[in-house]
């Protein structure tokens, strides 16, 4: 294994690196301890892409052979211990629409071809289903209850964090499985920081119409340039999750942001279009 010096914003044991047969990933411990589900997020190590896709890419979409694209899904799901025709995909347009997954779907996007588009979350309560989403700096979102053993995994960029993703996620799970999210877990995962986002006058004024006042000061700060701002992706989330009723020791924030370390994650902000992308990977286990 590589030795990984992330840069990291704290030191907390919220995330741990994970090597298997070359692929290097990071996985939440709070997620894998309960014995009910494998989670991930890829990093750019261990594929066999090349050029800007280096390694570890997973979109068919944004110009690498598909062929390569397969092999390095293959690699990841034998890192992970799943079956690579059990990834379920995402098809990402910056919504709040979260979608239930059954066998039926199970493969769409990888196997498959989706019959499905504007999703950006997905939840399931079947055992079998690897939920997949896609980032490079937006926020990755990991859910699971494991009373009614059910999970979510979902997109919030700062469109879906200004539409609370996360509540609307937790909300989907309550309807379809009875959860509740004093009994979930939940978890920010790697994404970019406040000190690297900065962001217009447009995007701050969103959310300040879309949080309590009280919190206005927690997710923006002056920026380095009249009309701009740094927003706190992270602590929205977070707090989001608090107003959806989960418990504040149940949730889980990353300390590891992509635009900080782009020798092993693709950032949008760092590389612009000609990069790779992340994934995001959650599965309920067998009982």
């Amino acid at each position: 294994m590589e030795t990984i010096r992330w840069k990291k914003k704290e030191e907390t044991d919220e995330l741990c690196t994970v090597a298997v047969n070359g692929v290097t990933y990071l996985k939440f411990p709070a997620l894998e301890e309960t014995g009910q589900a494998v989670n991930g997020f890829s990093t750019r190590l261990g594929g066999v892409s090349e050029g800007c896709w280096g390694s570890m890419y997973l979109s068919f979409t944004r110009g690498d052979e598909p062929e390569r694209v397969r092999e390095n899904y293959r690699r990841m799901a034998a890192a992970l211990g799943v079956e690579p025709e059990s990834m379920t995909l995402t098809y990402q347009t910056h919504t709040t629409n979260v979608r239930r997954v059954t066998w039926e779907d199970r493969g769409k996007g990888t196997a498959r071809e989706r019959d499905y588009r504007d999703v950006d979350g997905l939840v399931t309560d079947e055992p079998g289903i690897t939920l997949v989403t896609f980032f490079a700096d937006c926020v990755p979102l990991y859910f699971l209850d494991p009373v009614r053993r059910a999970i979510g995994l979902s997109h919030s960029g700062w469109r879906g964090t200004a539409g609370r993703m996360g509540r609307v996620t937790a909300e989907r799970m309550e309807k379809e499985f009875g959860s509740r999210p004093e009994d979930m877990i939940a978890c920010i995962g790697p994404s970019i920081c406040r000190d690297c986002y900065e962001v217009g006058e447009e995007v701050a004024e969103q959310f300040l119409e879309a949080f309590d006042a009280k919190w206005h000061d927690r997710i923006l700060t002056a920026g380095k340039k009249t009309g701009k701002y740094q927003l706190d992706l992270w602590e929205a989330n977070r707090i989001i999750l608090l107003e959806a009723g989960l418990r504040p020791d149940r949730i889980h924030v990353t300390n590891i942001c992509t635009c900080c370390n782009p020798d092993y994650l693709f950032s949008h902000r760092r590389m612009g279009d000609r990069r790779g992308n992340l994934c995001a990977f959650l599965a309920l286990r067998a009982e």
